[in-house]
């Protein structure tokens, strides 16, 4: 992997973009950036005109004389496909390859991610150029890899154009065969939505209610990843044939309507992630008392760990973010861009590369900083990366090491969607996976989240002593089955309300719910609410302590003589009634709360099943600071982070050697604020 993510070290690099600079600074820039501890930089994710100004017109010796010079510097460089920014002669010539909004306006040029994937013209363009780049620069010994265009369905993830209705028609047939399937699926009897034929089917468009279908959208969403993960697999096709043994293929971001997993399984080497953890303190809805801020980006971190369980951080927050027309944050204090880079190292990073090196000028990014600011003059920003540097120098035994939690949080691509199409469905979602990072993250649990698809096995569930599927509406025999072998090898697993309510379409079932789960659950679901606004005070209680039941309430009823009530509805329309069960199933257990979950009825399971403060007995830390753990073999590294301003005391077990300090520390500790220690144990 040209030494970067091969497990034997910690690498640090740069986002840079020669063009934007003049010739006579690349060299003294290579220079600082070398000396301040950067390895590697990553270039040319939108400059497409720089190798072909105009259609049918190439010139390669901007980024030859670049990399060349890299080469002499000892700087390892990533280079990228140009695809995300289509250059105006394309977009002039040829606008079917342009997005549109949902009235079918065209998305024109001038702002970036204006194309839509599914256009022939485009993917013909962007076949010649991936191409164009790969076979002149590939085989140069400066680059290492190869990132496919950038942030994929960042700033829009939905498309209209006409090449997506054509592609969307496609894949309809594809996957159902005969229009009256289709018909099926959508349930298009209601409101006589029925089609004659696939050429009358659209993606979704203005309608006269708020609403389309809700079938045809979930398929909607499952047609746009599929048409990411298509485009993405031309240009990975077309990368390999000109890869020097050891180059990798990535690409970076995390945003909406993607099977990032499937995307990375099938066409990169690694994933990699942009982190920008100062989005907690956008002046726009800054919330002083929210508990988490910049903490949310270790649940981003836990989600890119799911896709690619080897990644790194391609755009690593290093300056104040903003656009001239959106987005203000400010200057990030000192030591928090230590202690984002350690935060994404503490998640199982080993290559960080910050953005960006410069600021830039000019363009709407002209406020998004960098590690210089426009003068290039020295400043504190450029002096906390030579000590996280130096820091890193002693940390490098970390590297391979891998993030071990006991807990998971469960999803699947079909319900994360459906939450999106169903309002009923995303407030639970939203409440509930919120009140579980917020929860895990106060009692210091590591978790992991794990995507239930095809390729998952209980083998792999097996190493989690607790599961958490909070609203698993969406269920299928495959994964039901699986859960089963889970629980009956001794696993526990935890579900809220509208377990089992739908099936793979989106139909509410017509089983008495919660459906495929009943046997698993051992419950039956006479009846559920949503909680009325005159009912807010609704508790539930669990040998004498009193939970919330926010949101939403299943009524629940035991089925089977394993099958326990646990705990029951105090006030509300279900009061005396079961809103807890507990079901011994094979040598575990599975736990059906009727409601939905906030932070403090989801610290109540945690400490009750026995997963709460894992490492109490080694080190013990207060609220504000976060416990990530790195396992190699026989050794644990203890990562400690403070997200405070303010100095805190951690309290030691035992005596251990801190790294980051390279020193032996042992009792109460003071850590300053945003800091970090890195315990070998």
């Amino acid at each position: 992997m040209g030494q970067v993510l091969d497990g034997t070290n910690i690498t640090i690099g740069t986002c840079y973009y020669p063009e934007h600079w003049g010739r006579e600074m690349w060299e003294s820039d290579l220079c600082r950036m070398k000396e301040a501890g950067i390895e590697v930089v990553r270039i040319a994710e939108f400059a497409w005109s720089k190798v072909e100004p105009r259609e049918g017109e190439y010139t390669y010796g901007f980024f030859d004389d670049f990399l060349d010079l890299a080469q002499a510097k000892g700087m390892r460089v990533i280079f990228s496909t140009p695809t995300a920014t289509p250059p105006a002669w394309l977009t002039e010539e040829y606008p079917e390859v342009l997005n549109a909004t949902r009235d079918g306006d065209l998305i024109r040029h001038g702002s970036r991610r204006h194309y839509n994937y599914n256009s022939p013209v485009y993917r013909e363009f962007c076949a010649n150029i991936v191409e164009r780049f790969a076979s002149h620069y590939a085989g140069h010994p400066a680059i290492i890899g190869w990132q496919i265009d950038n942030e994929f369905n960042c700033e829009n993830w939905e498309f209209y154009s006409e090449s997506d209705n054509v592609a969307f028609r496609r894949f309809l047939k594809d996957k159902y065969k005969t229009v009256e399937k289709l018909n099926e699926a959508w349930g298009t009897v209601f409101w006589n939505q029925t089609y004659t034929a696939f050429s009358e089917v659209y993606v979704p468009r203005r309608t006269n209610t708020w609403a389309v279908n809700p079938h045809l959208h979930l398929d909607y969403i499952r047609f746009i990843s599929d048409s990411v993960c298509s485009f993405a697999a031309m240009q990975a096709d077309i990368l390999r044939k000109y890869l020097k043994e050891g180059d990798f293929i990535t690409t970076n971001g995390m945003f909406g309507h993607i099977d990032n997993h499937r995307l990375t399984r099938d066409n990169l080497s690694f994933y990699t992630y942009d982190s920008y953890p100062n989005f907690g303190y956008c002046v726009d809805g800054f919330q002083p008392d929210e508990p988490m801020k910049d903490r949310w980006w270790s649940r981003n971190l836990t989600e890119v760990r799911s896709i690619s369980p080897r990644f790194g951080i391609m755009e690593q927050q290093s300056g104040a973010n903003g656009w001239n027309v959106s987005m203000e944050a400010p200057t990030p204090r000192p030591g928090q861009m230590t202690l984002w880079t350690m935060q994404s190292i503490a998640h199982g990073a080993d290559y960080i590369s910050y953005f960006r090196w410069r600021t830039c000028p000019f363009g709407t990014e002209m406020y998004w900083h960098g590690i210089l600011d426009y003068s290039g003059r020295e400043n504190r920003r450029i002096q906390e990366l030579r000590e996280i540097h130096r820091k890193l120098a002693n940390l490098q035994e970390v590297a391979g090491a891998v993030y071990t939690p006991q807990v998971a949080v469960v999803r699947d691509y079909d319900n994360q969607w459906d939450a999106e199409v169903d309002h009923w469905h995303g407030r639970l979602q939203r409440q509930s996976e919120d009140a579980l990072f917020v929860a895990l993250q106060q009692e210091h649990v590591m978790f992991d989240y794990v995507y239930l698809d095809d390729s998952v096995t209980a083998g792999q569930l097996a190493k989690y002593s607790v599961l958490f599927y909070p609203h698993p509406e969406i269920l299928t025999p495959q994964r039901e089955k699986l859960l089963e072998q889970y629980v009956a090898a001794g696993g526990r697993l935890v579900v809220g309300c509208r377990t089992g309510q739908k099936d793979l379409r989106g139909f509410c079932v017509m089983d008495n719910l919660p459906g495929l789960a009943a046997h698993l659950t051992g419950t039956d679901v006479p009846e559920y609410s949503l909680a009325a606004p005159d009912e807010s005070d609704v508790r539930v209680d669990w040998d004498g302590v009193k939970l919330a039941a926010p949101v939403f309430w299943d009524m629940l009823a035991p089925t089977g003589a394993d099958a326990k009530v646990l705990a029951r509805y105090e006030g509300g329309c279900y009061a005396g009634e079961p809103a807890l069960i507990c079901n011994s199933f094979g040598s575990g257990e599975t736990y059906y709360f009727g409601s939905t979950f906030d932070v403090e009825n989801v610290k109540v399971f945690l400490r009750r099943l026995g997963v709460a403060e894992p490492f109490a007995a080694i080190v013990r830390l207060p609220g504000s600071c976060e416990l990530a753990v790195r396992k190699k073999g026989a050794v644990d590294y203890i990562f400690v982070l403070n997200y405070g301003k303010d100095a805190v005391t951690v309290t030691l077990g035992i005596p251990m050697f801190e790294l980051v300090g390279a020193q032996w520390e042992q009792g109460e500790v003071a850590l300053d604020g945003y800091g970090v220690k890195v315990y070998r144990h």
